[in-house]
């Protein structure tokens, strides 16, 4: 089952497809249904800077981050080359020397 995107005009959860278009009954308003799918599938992730990040970046950890489940630390300056952007609470995937395959948040690092 699809989730259907709220109105963007009155926020209303109950708006409808009707042919190539999304429906708001709450204030008329119409919108393309490709304007939301190219919106969903570009979606910009950002540094602790407001740098654009991309597939393949450097990037520098800009605070100390605790491992949970583990003694170890990401300490302020590493650098990890080569990350990969996903979708979720975690924006990044890399791999750290010493530590291995990690997931971070883009507002803990920097672009280089």
């Amino acid at each position: 089952m699809s989730t259907l995107p709220k109105c963007p005009a009155c926020s209303s959860a109950y708006t409808y497809e009707d042919g190539e278009m999304f429906v708001c009954p709450e204030c008329a308003h119409e919108w393309p249904i490709t304007a939301v799918e190219a919106a969903e599938v570009h979606a910009v992730v950002r540094d602790a800077f407001g740098n654009e990040l991309t597939d393949g970046d450097s990037i520098t950890v800009i605070k100390d981050l605790k491992i949970k489940g583990s003694s170890l630390v990401v300490k302020v300056g590493t650098k990890v080359k080569g990350i990969r952007l996903v979708s979720g609470d975690h924006d990044i995937d890399c791999r750290i020397d010493g530590i291995g395959a990690m997931q971070l948040k883009s507002e803990f690092v920097k672009k280089m």
